[in-house]
């Protein structure tokens, strides 16, 4: 499941890239790495508060995320921020306005986010923006570095399980293209259901 949910796109330059919001500073991290090889000339973080960032990021997802770039290097006059983002719908679509109010052009973008949110990500903006090339990044972690980095196992896998239920429902409420998932994927959501790794689904 860990691997289903990366894309395994290789990066390359894109018109900008935007950092999806989230409780893993390994996103702006990432993101900062990329800028300095030169993929892309602009960065927008996207990302308001839920209830699982506000304690760790009280002034918003995004205004954390710009922090830590510009402690590693990134100039601010590359970073844009867009505070207002509650879901990975509005990162991108709220992304786009501050790209398009900023005056960049853009044919393609680099989304950055989590390892296992990269396809969910990427089936959300071929449906918000589907005229723009999508490529996928994250933090190159396998699962157990990923999951020592957080230092909680079964949020982890709480997290895999609710994006696997997400790539599979959110194309029925028309927030996501639709894509293929996998037999042994499936079977591997169901084990991890029956095994108690539930509290991420959507809510009834």
């Amino acid at each position: 499941m860990w691997g289903y949910h990366q894309m395994g796109h290789e990066p390359r330059r894109c018109s900008a890239a935007i950092g999806l919001g989230s409780h893993d500073l390994g996103v702006a991290t990432t993101a900062a790495d990329l800028y300095r090889t030169g993929l892309f000339p602009v960065l927008v973080f996207s990302g308001g508060n839920s209830p699982t960032t506000a304690a760790c990021f009280p002034r918003g997802e995004a205004v954390h995320y710009r922090e830590r770039a510009l402690e590693l290097g990134v100039p601010g006059e590359a970073i844009l921020v867009e505070p207002r983002a509650g879901n990975t719908g509005q990162n991108i679509a709220f992304s786009r306005e501050v790209l398009r109010e900023a005056a960049v052009e853009v044919d393609s973008v680099l989304l950055i986010s989590k390892p296992y949110m990269e396809r969910r990500a990427y089936a959300t903006c071929r449906k918000v923006w589907p005229e723009v090339d999508v490529v996928c990044a994250s933090e190159p972690l396998e699962l157990d570095d990923y999951v020592k980095s957080i230092g909680d196992e079964k949020l982890v896998v709480d997290m895999l399980v609710g994006d696997l239920q997400r790539v599979i429902e959110y194309p029925k409420l028309g927030f996501a293209i639709e894509q293929e998932v996998p037999e042994h994927i499936r079977a591997a959501y169901q084990r991890l259901l029956r095994a108690g790794f539930d509290s991420r689904l959507l809510k009834p």
